[in-house]
């Protein structure tokens, strides 16, 4: 009767009253589910707007430099090797030295082809002296002769000498005369050899000064120098060896002047400008170390397009690949110096795009050389001071003519 009853009056049982509580349960989880994921959303949407959208990273960034090769300007045998891989080298320090015999012998040729040119061009300034006094001398005897037929002349009139005579005074005119002109003809020679000129200044020195240059530098170049400062690697040359010029001996890396080689997808460069800052994180200290950096410049071209062998997509099976462009960015040179980096290490760049001023390419050629050393300046002033000494000594007495 109580089960009839309960059912006839409707009231429910707890089979009934359980699928509903389930229903408003699963409907709160969706609805926990729901505002989750939108704000979930809204916290990617505010991330990307306040951070997200400001930066740009890439792990395909590694470090780069200049490699500078060590190659002889001269051809030698190996004498002497004074640095090997690893070593710290200065600038101007001798790293190898080839046999200088030769050269020393071929600059001792041109040393004394120097001195006799200068003794013979001296000698042509004395020749001007010397046939200026001629034509002086040539001159007075025109006077002498000519003085002599005007004589000869008058009294050849009033009968008073015969025309036999006057006819030998004629011939002694004319023969002064020429000889006149023949002492003028090799003055003007003479001069033409030393005209508005000195010793030093004459062509004839200055060719055998240039042999005695080239001579010198060939003696100086037997011994190869560091043109930078920094260290050794990749050495190949061996005592003993004959090297010829240009061939590889090893090279030296100045890891003071080293830079970031960051690929950034074609997708990343849009906000991308020079000069926007550059945070840098190396594999070789972790996230412990940071350095600082500044965009220097964006490449012309994607790597692809300077690789070897360039992708050819004008065929019927191409594939659409994102492409990547190098990114040059300048590293702090103080940053370098507390915590060293070598080439090719691997990194991780990130660029501050918040300052967009700058251009996306350079707008000026550059005004200045990027890299210069002078410490081949010292072999050329070297040589210029023997060449001066040589002609000093060897001109002692003798002085430029004057016209």
């Amino acid at each position: 009767m109580a089960t009839a009853e309960n059912t006839a009056g409707g009231k429910p049982d707890d089979a009934q009253i359980q699928p509903k509580g389930n229903t408003r349960k699963r409907k709160l989880l969706l609805l926990i589910l729901l505002v989750l994921i939108v704000l979930a959303a809204i916290g990617v949407w505010v991330w990307h707007e306040m951070y997200g959208r400001w930066y740009e990273s890439t792990d395909d960034a590694y470090v780069n430099g200049n490699v500078v090769s060590i190659t002889p300007l001269t051809g030698g045998t190996v004498t002497s090797i004074q640095a090997d891989d690893g070593d710290l080298v200065q600038a101007g320090q001798t790293l190898i030295t080839l046999d200088p015999a030769d050269a020393r012998i071929a600059l001792q040729s041109a040393q004394a082809n120097l001195a006799r040119t200068v003794r013979q061009v001296r000698g042509y300034y004395t020749n001007v002296d010397a046939q200026r006094a001629q034509v002086a001398s040539r001159k007075a005897d025109v006077q002498r002769a000519q003085d002599n037929y005007n004589r000869r002349k008058n009294l050849a009139a009033g009968g008073a000498i015969s025309q036999e005579e006057l006819s030998h005074a004629r011939d002694d005119l004319t023969n002064a005369q020429s000889a006149l002109n023949n002492a003028e003809q090799q003055l003007a020679t003479t001069l033409a050899l030393v005209d508005d000129t000195e010793i030093a200044s004459h062509p004839d020195v200055q060719a055998a000064a240039a042999q005695v240059r080239d001579a010198y530098l060939a003696q100086a170049r037997t011994t190869i120098v560091a043109p930078v400062t920094g260290y050794v690697a990749k050495r190949t040359a061996q005592l003993g060896q004959r090297l010829q010029p240009g061939a590889n001996t090893m090279a030296v890396i100045p890891l003071d002047q080293l830079w970031l080689d960051a690929n950034f997808k074609e997708t990343q460069l849009r906000d991308m400008r020079i000069g926007q800052p550059v945070t840098i994180t190396a594999d070789l200290y972790g996230g412990d170390v940071e350095y600082r950096g500044s965009v220097e410049s964006l490449g012309a071209g994607t790597g692809s397009a300077f690789s070897l062998l360039p992708a050819q997509n004008a065929t019927g099976n191409w594939i659409k690949i994102v492409q990547r462009v190098p990114v040059r960015i300048k590293l702090d040179g103080e940053q370098l110096k507390q915590h060293p980096l070598r080439i090719g290490l691997s990194t991780l760049a990130e660029v501050d795009l918040h300052d967009q001023s700058g251009a996306m390419l350079a707008q000026q050629p550059p005004q200045q050389a990027s890299f210069t050393t002078d410490v081949y300046d010292k072999q050329l002033l070297d040589a210029d001071d023997m060449i001066a000494r040589l002609i000093r000594d060897n001109s002692a007495g003798g002085k430029a003519a004057q016209r």
